[in-house]
């Protein structure tokens, strides 16, 4: 299994080479240059599997042979361990067909902690093997920030750092970051917005002298690995409701595209997906985008789903590198102009082939309030903003009835206590285990939208760590 950049320049990688790089040398985001395939007889097969089997089996064609099966199996077995329900990832029923997978059990109760409980200790696993260290950089937008951090805590051989945007996260994603003692964690609080902290975090990596100089590594969902670890739970929720027997529809709550693009792929490799909903707040570029054919950017605004408060959608440029049949140079000639100009359009063909497979859909903070409300009233189940997008997009936008569609529930309702008692008068109590979240001391530092300021930032505790 060897990996291409979206952008045709960068050299095809092996898998651990992808992990470690994250973004391509080009800009570029690695993709596999073939998707595996998983037969009829093996998905089902995977009926009645632990979702750590499921995971071992979906994801090993993406490892090449880079990791021994016996390892890697055990990787997968502490990953999922801690989390704090036995299905790991269970689906509910809400109506008729329509189904709710949760995916909030981990440590820092959102979906992110799917892939990077794995991507941590795959980190520990070659970088022991290489005797490396790696500096690690990530931008967030709320959840990707603290499963990130949680992943990498203590880990010898790793710093990591994470932008965040001041003030545009709510009080417990920033909290479950910056309560994290741990020497080599690092929180930055960003004067802009999520895009700026991803841009910011790109032109690290762009900077080939400072890339090589403190070896960086990402944990965005731009590293692939985090796709890959993401595949395991839509071709879990489809088996669960009869694939490859029965085909099945997701509704994706949509910031930077990853979680949808992994929905993407397990269709490639087999699954049977009739067509997925992208779910957008206000900041709705991919909607505009499914609906016109024309992407541009407009001024990000705050929402009460703020992981999703994003304009730039990285992981699109995956789903765009097959929209243009693969040609890496055609992409990166039309991604600088949507750079240069703020707009990007696709041809009739293009476009027509992208509504066959997606539906976009917009949420705004009124309508959120109302999901909220209503699934309460009608299940007894509390939701946060985000997934309340999804579900409200899952029930706008189904094509057949008889087809299972499946909304994701990100992030677990406590994370967003604000919103979900605004609209059901119940404030929603975290679990145990982070009951004193709210007492403990924070550590953070706030720099401007400033590369160089935050390049040295970065250098001085990377360098430090490292001389230690």
């Amino acid at each position: 299994m060897r990996y291409v950049s979206t952008r045709g320049r960068a050299p095809a990688l092996s898998f651990d080479e992808v992990l470690l790089a994250g973004l391509a040398s080009d800009g570029g985001l690695y993709v596999p240059e073939t998707f595996p395939r998983l037969e009829d007889a093996e998905m089902r097969a995977l009926r009645g599997l632990s979702y750590a089997e499921v995971a071992m089996r979906v994801m090993r064609p993406f490892l090449g042979g880079s990791i021994p099966d016996s390892d890697f199996a055990a990787l997968v077995a502490a990953a999922y361990a801690p989390f704090g329900h036995p299905a790991k990832a269970p689906l509910k029923q809400l109506d008729s067909n329509l189904w709710l997978m949760e995916l909030f059990h981990g440590p820092t109760l959102a979906f992110k902690d799917y892939a990077l409980q794995l991507l941590g200790r795959l980190f520990d696993h070659l970088l022991r093997r290489r005797g490396e260290r790696i500096t690690v950089v990530g931008a967030t937008s709320g959840d990707t920030g603290s499963a990130a951090i949680e992943a990498c805590r203590d880990r010898d051989a790793v710093d990591i750092f994470i932008l965040h945007p001041r003030g545009r996260v709510s009080e417990v994603q920033r909290r479950q970051m910056t309560t994290v003692a741990s020497a080599n964690v690092h929180n930055l609080a960003i004067e802009g917005t999520f895009d700026d902290c991803q841009d910011l975090v790109k032109a690290m990596f762009n900077d080939a002298a400072f890339r090589h100089e403190l070896n960086l590594s990402a944990v965005n969902s731009i590293n692939w690995a985090r796709i890959a670890a993401q595949v395991v739970y839509y071709v879990w929720a489809g088996v669960a409701l009869g694939a490859p027997d029965r085909a099945v529809a997701f509704a994706v709550p949509t910031g930077n595209f990853g979680n949808v693009y992994a929905a993407y792929v397990a269709r490639r490799m087999g699954l049977p997906v009739t067509h997925f909903v992208v779910a957008s707040n206000r900041n709705d570029i991919l909607t505009r985008f499914f609906e016109t054919g024309v992407m541009k950017m407009a001024a990000v605004e705050p929402s009460l789903s703020p992981s999703m408060d994003i304009q730039v959608s990285s992981n699109f440029e995956r789903l765009l590198f097959d929209l243009y049949g693969r040609d890496g140079e055609a992409l990166a000639a039309d991604m600088r102009r949507f750079r240069e100009t703020g707009a990007l359009a696709a041809s009739d063909e293009r476009l027509a082939a992208l509504q066959a497979l997606f539906d976009g859909r917009r949420l705004d903070d009124a309508g959120t309030l109302a999901a909220i409300r209503e699934t309460y009233r009608a299940t007894g189940e509390l939701i946060d903003p985000h997934t309340a997008v999804g579900l409200a997009a899952a029930r706008a936008g189904r094509r057949d009835a008889a087809v299972p569609m499946i909304a994701l529930a990100c992030a677990h309702a406590a994370k967003f206590p604000e919103a979900v008692e605004r609209a059901t008068g119940v404030r929603p109590r975290l679990p145990s285990r982070l009951a004193d979240l709210l007492e403990l001391e924070e550590r953070l530092v706030v720099l401007p939208n400033d590369l160089a300021r935050i390049q040295a930032f970065v250098r001085a505790k990377a360098g430090r760590r490292a001389a230690a």
